[in-house]
C-alpha cells in the first residue's frame, strides 16, 4: 500500500492557476508529444530512412551502369606533300572534316568474387543497424521522458508538503502571537515562530524554481515551447511491485538493444571479411555497346562517310600480385572480427552486471517504500499528538517544531523511496527492451 500525497495549487496567484490547471497532461500525452516532436528521435529516424534507401539491387552491383555519349569533332589541316623526285610540291590548304559520333555502352560485373552478394547482404544488415539505432533512441527518449515525468511530479508533491509546511508554521505563529499578547510567552518565542515560519517560506520558494525547472526539462523532451505551461495529472508516485526477475532477465539477454547493435557489428565485420576474400578469385566484366559516327570532308575522293553497329567484348582477368595487400587486409580483418566477439562477450556481462544492480536497488527501494509508510505514519500521529500538547501549553516550540521536521522529513523521504523505485523500474524495462510498456 502506497500513501497518497495530494498536490494542491493553492499557493499560486488566480491568473498563474487559470493558465496551467487549463492545461493538465499525462505520462502518455508527454510520450505521445515527446515521440512526434523530440528532434534527436527525428535526426535517428532519417538517418534510418538513408540506410533504408541504400538498399537497392543497384547499389550493390547487381545491375549494370548504361551511358550515352555523344560528341562533334571539327578539324582543319593544312598539308604539304613534297615529293622524292623533286617534283611541285602539292599544297592542300584548309582541308576539314567534320565528325559526328554517338553511342550506348554497358558495363556489367558478371562476377567478382561473390562481391556483389555480399556487398548486398552488408547493405540489409546496416538497415537492420538503423532500425536499431532508432530503436534505442526511442528506449531511451521513452526512459528519459517516463523519468523526467515522474520527477515533474515528485516536485509537485514536494511542493505540496512545503506548502503545508507552511500552513503549519503560520498556524503555529498564530498560537504564539496570540499568547505573546495575553503574556504567555515571551518575545524569544514569538521570534524563533517568525524564524521558523520565513525558513518554511524560503524552501517553498525554491521549490518553485526546482519545479520550474523540471517543467522546461520535460518541454525540451518533448520538442515543444520550453515556456509550456501545464501541470501532471498523477498526485502520487505508483510504481510496479510484482515485475518477475527470470522473465525480465531472460529479455534482457534476448531483446536488449544495445546488445543487439554489438551482434549486428559483429555481423557487419563478417560480411566485411567476405568482401575481403572476393579478391581472390577472378572476376568476369561484360563490355557491350553501340555506336555511330559520320564524317563530312570538303576535300579527297570522299564527300562524307558513315559507321554504325554494335560491339561486344567480356574481360576475365586475376590479381595475381598486389604486394601481400590482400593478405595483411584479411588478417587485419580477421583480427577486428575477434574483437568484435570480444565486445559481444564484454557486452553481454556488463548488461548482466547492471541488471543484478537494478535488480537489487529495485528490492531494497521497495522495501524501503513500506518502512518510510510507516514512519510517515507514525510521524503524523506523532505531529497530532504534539499539535494538541502544544495548544494545551503543554510542549514548547522547540519540541513542536522538531515534531513538525521529523513530518516533513518522513514525506521527503517517502517520496524519495517512491521515486527512485520508479527510476529503477524504468531502467529494468528499458534494459530488458519492455520500456515501451509505458505507451500502453
Amino acid at each position: 500500500m502506497l500513501f497518497i500525497i495530494f498536490f494542491t495549487a493553492s499557493a499560486y496567484s488566480q491568473k498563474e492557476e487559470r493558465r496551467v490547471i487549463s492545461n493538465v497532461i499525462d505520462l502518455r500525452e508527454c510520450l505521445r508529444i515527446g515521440l512526434e516532436n523530440n528532434f534527436d528521435l527525428q535526426i535517428a529516424r532519417n538517418q534510418e530512412l538513408v540506410s533504408e534507401n541504400n538498399v537497392t539491387l543497384g547499389n550493390a552491383g547487381y545491375l549494370p551502369q548504361v551511358s550515352v555519349s555523344s560528341g562533334y569533332n571539327l578539324r582543319s589541316s593544312n598539308t604539304d606533300q613534297i615529293p622524292a623526285e623533286g617534283d611541285e610540291v602539292v599544297e592542300n590548304r584548309n582541308s576539314n572534316t567534320q565528325t559526328l559520333d554517338a553511342g550506348i555502352n554497358l558495363n556489367w560485373s558478371l562476377f567478382e568474387g561473390f562481391r556483389v552478394q555480399t556487398n548486398y547482404k552488408r547493405l540489409k544488415e546496416l538497415q537492420s543497424a538503423g532500425e536499431l539505432y532508432t530503436r534505442l533512441e526511442m528506449e531511451n527518449l521513452i526512459a528519459n521522458l517516463t523519468a523526467e515525468y515522474y520527477n515533474y511530479v515528485q516536485q509537485q508533491i514536494r511542493l505540496g508538503n512545503l506548502q503545508y509546511a507552511v500552513s503549519l508554521s503560520k498556524e503555529r505563529l498564530r498560537i504564539v502571537e496570540a499568547r505573546y499578547q495575553v503574556g504567555s510567552l515571551s518575545r524569544l518565542d514569538l521570534q524563533q515562530a517568525k524564524v521558523d515560519f520565513n525558513a518554511d517560506s524560503s524552501q517553498l520558494i525554491q521549490q518553485y524554481e526546482i519545479l520550474n525547472r523540471s517543467r522546461i526539462k520535460l518541454n525540451e523532451l518533448m520538442g515543444v515551447d520550453v515556456e509550456s505551461e501545464f501541470i501532471a495529472q498523477d498526485t502520487t508516485i505508483i510504481f510496479n511491485e510484482s515485475l518477475a526477475k527470470d522473465e525480465l532477465f531472460d529479455r534482457t539477454m534476448a531483446q536488449n538493444t544495445f546488445l543487439q547493435i554489438s551482434e549486428s557489428n559483429l555481423t557487419l565485420s563478417e560480411l566485411e571479411l567476405r568482401n575481403l576474400r572476393s579478391r581472390n578469385y577472378p572476376y568476369l566484366r561484360l563490355n557491350a555497346g553501340y555506336g555511330f559516327t559520320h564524317y563530312n570532308y570538303n576535300s579527297g575522293n570522299l564527300e562524307r562517310q558513315r559507321n554504325w553497329g554494335p560491339n561486344v567484348g567480356l574481360t576475365l582477368g586475376y590479381t595475381l600480385f598486389d604486394g601481400f595487400n590482400r593478405k595483411r587486409e584479411q588478417k587485419n580483418q580477421q583480427i577486428i572480427i575477434r574483437n568484435r566477439e570480444l565486445e559481444v562477450e564484454r557486452d553481454k556481462l556488463v548488461i548482466e552486471s547492471d541488471f543484478a544492480n537494478m535488480w537489487m536497488a529495485y528490492q531494497n527501494n521497495i522495501e524501503l517504500t513500506n518502512l518510510e509508510i510507516e514512519s510517515l505514519e507514525n510521524a503524523t500521529i506523532n505531529y497530532e499528538i504534539a499539535m494538541e500538547r502544544y495548544r494545551i501549553g503543554d510542549l514548547s516550540g522547540l519540541e513542536l517544531r522538531e515534531a513538525q521536521n521529523s513530518l516533513l522529513e518522513a514525506e521527503q523521504r517517502l517520496l524519495t523511496a517512491q521515486y527512485n523505485t520508479k527510476l529503477y523500474e524504468i531502467s529494468l524495462m528499458q534494459i530488458s527492451g519492455s520500456i515501451t510498456t509505458f505507451l500502453q
